[in-house]
């Protein structure tokens, strides 16, 4: 607590025109739901009674949990499961005054509870490593279809041309050939931006339909526009001037957001990044426990290689929901299927060789905002500064990185972001859609403007507009500098 900013005060779950009021009330006890129906899935059919034992000990903590949510009870300390930050949470709570759900800043108890949720399975045997959202993450992967061939076509066809003759079609001079990878740079960091648009923690009423409507080709052409502010020739410019001056390790780092189809988009950007010599390593971060919903695991990467290593498979496998519902698997093309065994064996070849690399670390899943990275987690930090470029995907990573707090919105991005800022030895990319309130960086007026849009907040005093994931900002800070 000590190392957050104060120069602006947290977004906290009593303030009603925040979404951190609407989360606390409305999608916190729906996420929960969720957990108790997929743990209830999990248990049918099970013939191992310990299993069914403990399972059904889960299914009462978690109605436990919504409960003392809903009736806005004291949060409570979490139990001693043999995990390492445990005493961390418990002391930032007791500091904190053993506050309410429905009146506690929002970034603290958000985290609190998927680590809260975390701990009732690590108090168990069976179920210690159970991802109660891993069914959630696959399923809307495999929604996510139309946008993964689209998607697979085009990184087959630019890797390709990238390893063959390192050049790009329509580019005949060094110039040209410049602004040509500039372009490319630029789209493939925009699909990586928009992947996010399935954030699963939202997604609590969005159909199939809705869900392809987000993904796409001209989603993204119009969503453009969307961009508020766009500072990808900046890291475009660190990263080839890099490659230029030589230098034999050239790494970028992606602190990774969500599972499913948005893994699948940061795998895309990471090996174009490679392919086309703008890194010579990827170092992807991953969380350590099931967090936020939709957040990477190390086993969400697994299972991702392995569904486009027998797409087929994967994608002629129906659901039970959707038998009954008399829908039917529609096979791939023989054109679709090596597309994607293309990407497996090319990204599988990439980690073999140390070029994809994943490391965690338990500080991703840390109580606070990154303005504490420095002082509780120095070695991370140091890691961090060998990188060109260190990628921050999605409003979460955004969120902690101007530690939730309620700045004016023409605040420039460089102080928001307090220690990871000017100085730190650090380059921040933050590739963030919006759906929380906190933004900065905003030209004068921006905000007032989009607020008098419809949904937009109006004279309400509410940024209705940031919550939607409509809007988006893509912002730089150069630590080296």
């Amino acid at each position: 607590m000590e190392y957050d900013t104060f120069a602006a005060s947290q977004y906290n779950t009593s303030d009603a025109t925040s979404f951190a009021h609407t989360s606390a009330r409305e999608r916190w006890p729906i996420i929960i739901t969720q957990g108790i129906d997929d743990v209830h899935r999990s248990l049918h059919g099970s013939k191992d009674e310990e299993v069914i034992s403990e399972g059904k000990w889960i299914v009462s903590e978690l109605a436990r949990l919504k409960y003392e949510l809903q009736h806005d009870r004291e949060l409570t300390p979490i139990p001693d499961d043999g995990e390492s930050d445990v005493d961390a949470y418990n002391k930032e709570l007791a500091a904190r005054g053993n506050p309410k759900w429905h009146d506690v800043p929002w970034l603290y108890s958000e985290c609190y509870l998927y680590r809260r949720i975390s701990s009732v399975f690590k108090q168990t045997k069976k179920w210690r490593s159970y991802d109660l959202f891993a069914r959630q993450k696959m399923s809307t992967f495999k929604s996510s279809r139309p946008a993964v061939l689209e998607l697979a076509a085009r990184y087959r066809e630019i890797v390709t041309e990238l390893e063959s003759k390192h050049t790009l079609k329509g580019a005949e001079t060094p110039e040209q050939l410049e602004e040509a990878e500039k372009i490319l740079f630029i789209e493939m960091c925009e699909i990586c931006l928009w992947g996010n648009a399935t954030d699963l923690s939202l997604l609590t009423n969005l159909s199939y339909e809705d869900i392809q409507k987000l993904q796409g080709s001209e989603a993204r052409k119009a969503s453009e526009k969307n961009i508020l502010v766009n500072d990808l020739s900046k890291a475009f410019s660190i990263l080839t001037a890099a490659q230029k001056a030589g230098k034999k390790e050239r790494r970028v780092d992606i602190v990774l957001d969500n599972a499913g189809f948005e893994l699948f988009v940061d795998l895309i950007l990471a090996g174009y990044l490679v392919a086309s010599g703008l890194a010579t390593t990827v170092v992807l971060h991953p969380k350590s426990i099931p967090w936020f919903v939709s957040d990477v695991l190390p086993a969400d990467f697994i299972a991702l290689l392995s569904a486009l290593a027998a797409p087929q498979n994967f994608y002629g496998t129906i659901s039970e929901e959707d038998k009954s519902a008399g829908k039917q698997a529609t096979p791939l093309s023989d054109t679709e299927d090596a597309n994607l065994q293309f990407l497996f064996q090319n990204w599988s070849q990439m980690h073999a060789e140390g070029q994809l690399v994943l490391r965690p670390n338990d500080f991703w899943t840390a109580a606070g905002s990154y303005w504490r990275l420095p002082k509780s987690e120095p070695d991370l930090l140091n890691d961090l500064k060998e990188s060109e470029l260190v990628i921050f995907k999605g409003d979460l990573n955004y969120r902690k990185l101007t530690a939730d707090a309620a700045w004016t919105p023409t605040t420039p991005f460089t102080e928001a972001i307090g220690p990871m800022g000017p100085g730190s030895g650090i380059r921040v990319l933050a590739l963030r859609t919006c759906k929380a309130d906190v933004v900065v960086g905003l030209a004068e007026g921006e905000d007032e403007r989009i607020k008098a849009l419809p949904g937009g907040g109006g004279d309400g005093g509410a940024r209705k507009w940031a919550w939607s994931g409509k809007w988006a900002v893509v912002q730089f800070s150069d630590g080296k500098a």
